[in-house]
């Protein structure tokens, strides 16, 4: 089964050639490697992935790579989390990554409070909001 490791902390200057560059000595281990460019742009957004064929040549991979300079970049690479379904990807607060440390990793369970509060409308917006309501109200019933 392949692993997708995420490669993190990418000069934004990078390019693709140069990236497969970095894992060309691994390329018989690999079954893909992407670099992930800007739509506009097409520059580097400082990340990729490589797609390593075995778990346990993922672990080799993470371990020798890590850390590991690219134009003075020390790069980060550490297994990607899974894809989560599209309307997921709104409310993961731009970070999928995993991290062994624990002190690093956002909490993906929300509290009561935190549930509680998102249900509120926002006060800057709660007086038009009302208004809103009503005038759908008088819309609906008046049909």
């Amino acid at each position: 089964m392949s692993i997708r490791l995420y490669v993190g902390n990418l000069p934004k200057d990078l390019e693709r050639e140069e990236f497969e560059a970095v894992f060309a000595e691994e390329s018989e281990n690999l079954v893909s490697i992407k670099l992930i460019a800007d739509r506009k742009t097409g520059k580097c957004r400082g990340f990729g992935f490589v797609t390593a064929k075995t778990e346990e040549v993922a672990d080799a991979l993470v371990e020798k790579y890590n850390g590991h300079t690219v134009q003075d970049s020390a790069l980060k690479v550490e297994k990607a989390m899974p894809r989560s379904d599209s309307s997921e990807s709104s409310d993961r607060g731009g970070s999928r990554r995993s991290s062994k440390k624990g002190s690093d990793r956002r909490s993906s369970s929300s509290s009561p409070a935190d549930s509680a509060a998102a249900a509120q409308p926002d006060p800057r917006w709660a007086q038009d909001l009302a208004k809103l309501k009503e005038m759908l109200a008088t819309q609906t019933t008046a049909s």
